[in-house]
């Protein structure tokens, strides 16, 4: 749909304004006995030009979130129409394992799935496939070819070690799916965690500890190496954010519950350039202090649970550099469990 007018960097006439003119044209055009209905999507809502808004103009608005339990499994049966599916693959298992997905996701999910059934020789797509699919949907494309040096290989190792060791110990996280120091997408390693169940809300609570275990790699780094890498800068963009929203968008701060911001913190070209904040200087820097202390109080909560957990740190490290991967049931076996870890 149309973008609002004016909202690029210097307005005019522009494509964008004429498509929005051309549309309003062709819509104004129709007579109240065509039985024409025009429908139209967007993502951006927020960006709309007034004119599409106003009334007579698209009336009815639906909005589509997430699809829960019952509607990943729908999606997911239309997508697997004409697919082989082995005797083990229970789309109901998979979309209870599947939270968060779009129906983008899951088509992408079972087209993966039957690429590696192929390339396998499979005659038909097994849970298998599906679990390495779903981890190639959520983190990207492994990098087998990429070799890392010893040095590289024990720091992402110890990385890796450190957020899922502090996301084993939070009641609040989600389970550790797997874990992993091959390269995928942009990351030189991931810890991956699947929600157990969907969630309509996150609580204060869940949203600190989720910083803890987002620190949980430089604190390992620093605790067990002495020194700190660029890798975890990803890790503490988004628990600065978390953070931030905290204090200034759900007012889970000694600032109370107010609101310090507008709602879209997002420059959309030029739109939100003259865009003044609603709060003083006094305020700003009392948000500031506040982003502070949450996250430097997540990171000692860290370091004292990795500390209380040396060993098994040590024990997951050692896996992960000898087999580079670990499954979601060795670790937890590992982390119940007395003995070592399985060969």
């Amino acid at each position: 749909m149309g973008r609002q007018r004016g909202s690029g960097l210097g307005g005019g006439h522009d494509e964008r304004e004429q498509t929005i003119n051309q549309l309003l044209v062709e819509m104004d055009g129709f007579s109240d006995n065509e039985g024409v209905i025009v429908m139209a999507a967007t993502n951006r809502a927020d960006i709309l030009d007034n004119a599409l808004l106003r009334p007579g103009r698209f009336d009815r608005r639906v909005y589509v979130g997430l699809p829960d339990i019952k509607g990943r499994e729908e999606i997911l049966k239309v997508h697997a129409k004409g697919k082989p599916l082995g005797p083990d693959v229970d789309l109901k298992v998979i979309a209870q394992s599947t939270a968060g997905f779009t129906g983008a996701d899951l088509e992408n999910l079972l087209n993966e799935a039957a690429l590696l059934a192929a390339r396998k020789n499979k005659k038909a797509i097994t849970m298998q496939e599906i679990e390495e699919a779903t981890v190639k949907v959520v983190v990207g494309t492994e990098k087998k070819s990429h070799k890392m040096s010893d040095k590289e290989k024990r720091l992402t190792a110890y990385h890796e070690a450190g957020h899922a060791v502090a996301t084993f110990c939070l009641d609040t996280q989600d389970p550790v799916h797997e874990i992993s120091i091959i390269p995928r997408g942009l990351a030189g390693g991931y810890t991956m965690s699947i929600p157990a169940e969907d969630k309509s809300y996150t609580t204060k609570n869940d949203m600190l500890d989720n910083i803890v275990t987002l620190l949980g790699g430089r604190v390992s780094e620093q605790l067990v190496l002495g020194d700190i890498s660029t890798g975890a800068s990803n890790d503490i963009q988004r628990a600065t954010e978390i953070a931030r929203s905290m204090v200034t968008k759900y007012g889970m701060s000694d600032l109370g519950p107010i609101a310090y911001t507008s709602g879209n913190d997002e420059v959309f070209l030029g739109r939100d350039f003259n865009h003044t904040r609603n709060y003083s200087e006094n305020i700003a820097g009392r948000i500031d202090q506040e982003i502070n202390a949450i996250v430097s109080h997540a990171y000692e909560r860290c370091e004292t649970i990795l500390k209380e957990h040396l060993e098994k740190l040590h024990g997951v490290a050692a896996y992960l550099i000898e087999h580079e991967k670990m499954s979601g049931e060795a670790f937890k076996n590992f982390m119940t469990q007395q003995t070592p870890i399985a060969e």
